[in-house]
Formats: C-alpha cells, structure tokens, sequence
C-alpha cells in the first residue's frame, strides 16, 4: 500500500488541531431567540462516567425501550428550517473514490478522517458546566437515540449490557482508535512489504525494458484460471494488502460512529449545540457527509439509520446528500 494512509494518520493524535471551526469555545453564545423548552434540556449533573467495565467490543444490536404507542415530541433538528448545513457544494466529489487510489484504501482515510471530525463534537459535550461534564450518568444513564431507541455493549461474557452514553461512547472511542492505530488491522505498508518504487530499483538491469525501469512483461499463458483462483480465496482489500476482517471493522467503526451522532442531536442538540455559534450548523455537515460516504459505500444499514432518518430524508429530498450516494451506487458487496 502507498503512503495515502499513512499520511492522513499523522498528527492524529493531536485532538486539538481540527478545534478551530466555531464549535470548540463553549463561551461563544448563540443569539438569545432560542429555541421553545420542550422537556428534559440535559442540565448536566455528574462529572466523571462509571468505572469501565470489561468488554469485548461493539454489539450490533439496538434494543427498543418505552412504548412505541406513545409518539415523541418533534424534534426541532428533524425540520428543514434547522437542517442547514453550514458548508455549500456537492458532497458527491468528496466522497467518491478518486482516480488511481484503491477502494479499501479510500474508505480506510475516510473512517480515520470521520472519526477525527466526530472527536470535536464529542469533546463538547464533554466540557465542563458549573463544573461537571455536559453528558454525564445522570443525564444520560443510557446510550439512547429518542425515546425509544437504546444501544447496548457487549461485555466480555458476550452479554449485551446499558451504560452511560459517556461511558459508551469513550468505550467507542477506545475501539476505534485501537483499530485505526493497528497496523495489522489498518496496514500502512505494500502488500508486499515494500514500495513499488524500491522493487523496481532492485531489479536487474538485464530484465528491464531500455531505458525503462519496469519489468519486462511476459507473455500472455495458457492458464485457464483466474488470478483469485491461483492465488488463494479473495476478499475486499485483498490487493491492497488490507486483512479479511477490514471490511467488517469499518462498518462496525461507522455503525458506532453513527450512533454517537444520533445521541449528539436526540440527547444534546438543546445542550450544548443550540447555544453555540454556529454548532447545529457545522454537525449538520459533519453528519450529512458523514451519512453522504455510508450510504454511497453500504456502510451503513437501512435499520441503522432509523433514528435520523427524517433529517437524512430531509438532505436526500434537497440534494444535500447526493443521488448517487443515497442511492449507494457503489455499496460493496462481500
């Protein structure tokens, strides 16, 4: 594998480089015609999460909690009027695959530069108020998205168990980054274990075309089957040196990164984002494209996107999210 990767993956652990962008400073207040009070505002109320249980990873499961019968109240971020998006363009270019880089080596970059932007979201809500954390046990005692919708954590028994939001959320963010940051999960380096342009320098002149630093080529063979065949059984990222499992850790990574967005505006939207300058704006499109690359690649599930789907409805309807990426004209198959 090239470079690409490995270059986005530096500085990422400077969580405070991509902070400049309006919604970073809890002291900037949004203009005083706020929103009307409908119920619970998220008044934060502890300061530090639980201690973390042990566990295993991700569960792909939702659970239904309350009754369904009785509907929630509507929620100002599901109406176009608060579905602006701060930037303006087609999304598609930036979410396509551009030319001459592989496929799982794109949606390598895109997971890690997602989850850059979501870490700025995520670290407002963990500022302090009045000195506790903004999503705190008390006020998120659940990894909820709306009334009826829970996200539950497989412990290391394999049971699905409720946490916090906070506590969930750091447990997502412990996982995602452990993967982007293993090399055997996230590779870096050729398939071959060098670059191409080290091979080629290696290779005996005599088997050079003149004046050409590439090989030869042979032939063609008499060979009947196909490349996968003789080279063993194949996979998504194969070529690019990616593991059999990568296709199933990115979706996994943006299905948890997806609900984390759905808690950010179902659990925090009134507090802390609507008395930021400009913050519902930036989520809106940090989430759009966000929702943008997901579907365009099948990464992301119709039953996923149920707790948002009116606002991806809204984004869709308005060419917010392009055709093709909500159409997913390119959803991988494995």
């Amino acid at each position: 594998m090239s470079g690409f990767l490995q270059s986005v993956r530096q500085g990422f652990s400077n969580r405070q480089a991509g902070r400049s962008n309006g919604i970073s400073n809890p002291g900037q207040p949004r203009p005083q015609n706020g929103p009307p009070v409908t119920g619970n505002s998220n008044i934060p109320s502890n300061n530090a999460p639980a201690a973390f249980p042990v566990t295993a990873g991700p569960v792909d499961d939702m659970m239904s909690v309350g009754s369904i019968s009785v509907p929630e109240p509507m929620k100002l971020f599901f109406t176009e009027d608060n579905a602006k998006l701060g930037v303006k363009g087609n999304m598609m270019p930036l979410a396509a695959t551009p030319a001459m880089v592989d496929v799982a080596e794109w949606l390598a970059h895109q997971t890690v530069e997602q989850y850059r932007v979501l870490e700025n979201f995520i670290q407002v809500i963990q500022e302090l108020h009045e000195g506790k954390k903004i999503c705190n046990p008390e006020s998120c005692p659940t990894m909820s998205a709306g009334r009826h919708i829970t996200y539950t954590w497989l412990n290391n028994e394999g049971k699905a168990i409720r946490v916090p939001a906070c506590q969930y959320i750091m447990l997502v963010q412990r996982w995602v980054v452990s993967k982007i940051h293993d090399p055997s999960a996230f590779p870096t380096d050729s398939p071959f274990g060098t670059s191409t342009a080290s091979f080629e320098a290696s290779y005996p002149s005599n088997l050079t075309a003149s004046g050409s630093q590439r090989p030869i080529p042979a032939g063609p063979t008499t060979l009947n089957r196909t490349l996968s065949d003789l080279s063993g059984r194949d996979w998504f990222g194969k070529p690019a040196g990616f593991p059999e499992a990568f296709l199933g850790d990115v979706r996994t990574a943006w299905r948890q990164m997806f609900r984390i967005y759905a808690h950010l505006y179902h659990g925090h939207y009134l507090e802390p984002f609507w008395h930021l300058k400009n913050a519902c704006n930036n989520l809106n499109s940090a989430f759009c494209f966000f929702a943008s690359v997901g579907k365009l690649y099948g990464l992301l599930a119709e039953r996923d996107l149920e707790p948002m789907l009116p606002l991806i409805n809204i984004w869709v309807a308005n060419g917010s999210i392009p055709a093709e990426c909500a159409n997913g004209t390119q959803s991988i198959v494995q």
